[in-house]
């Protein structure tokens, strides 16, 4: 009997033990106002432009609006299209490539030989931004680069479409995190 109580209360420790663990680890990873100087209350987030070499006309418009949503949703600035707001970010692609990520040698050629042929192809998106703080005219510059691989028997379009929702999503955390945390 004695037994079985010690083993209930070492379950017990090590449950508690783990729960305060996994507990006290959560609130290490929340982004909210985490580099935001108090003095600054307003934010205006202009038209991300697309100087790419190709340009995917759904991007830009869509990627400025998700990035105006989070910073509204996930910071107490206030949005505003005014010249006067407190910080002002701009923001250009300047990378939208393709390139050959994986190549395999399992496809049959012509001849009955083996040739190589591309598997995955990578689509690279590069964005420059820069961040004006008009409360002590200073401006910080940042760069985000992003692969998104797709099956190469995909056309650019097909993959573009296939793709656009996670590059969305992941490009407007990426450029978020790097304006708003100590990362």
């Amino acid at each position: 009997m004695k037994q079985k109580q010690s083993i209930l209360i070492l379950v017990a420790i090590f449950f508690a033990t783990l729960l305060t663990t996994l507990n006290t680890g959560c609130g290490v990873y929340s982004f909210a106002d985490v580099s935001i100087p108090d003095s600054v209350k307003s934010v205006r987030v202009n038209f991300i432009e697309n100087k790419a070499r190709y340009v995917n006309p759904q991007l830009s418009p869509q990627l400025t609006e998700r990035l105006r949503q989070k910073i509204v949703n996930q910071t107490r600035l206030q949005q505003t299209q005014n010249d006067n707001a407190h910080w002002d970010i701009n923001a250009t692609i300047t990378q939208y490539d393709v390139s050959t990520s994986a190549i395999s040698s399992n496809q049959s050629g012509g001849t009955g030989g083996q040739r190589q042929g591309a598997v995955t192809n990578r689509l690279t998106v590069g964005i420059q931004m820069t961040v004006l703080n008009r409360l002590n005219n200073t401006s910080q510059e940042f760069s985000v680069s992003r692969n998104f691989d797709f099956d190469a028997q995909l056309s650019l379009q097909n993959a573009e479409n296939q793709l656009l929702d996670e590059m969305l999503r992941n490009l407007t955390d990426d450029m978020f995190n790097r304006m708003f945390s100590n990362w």
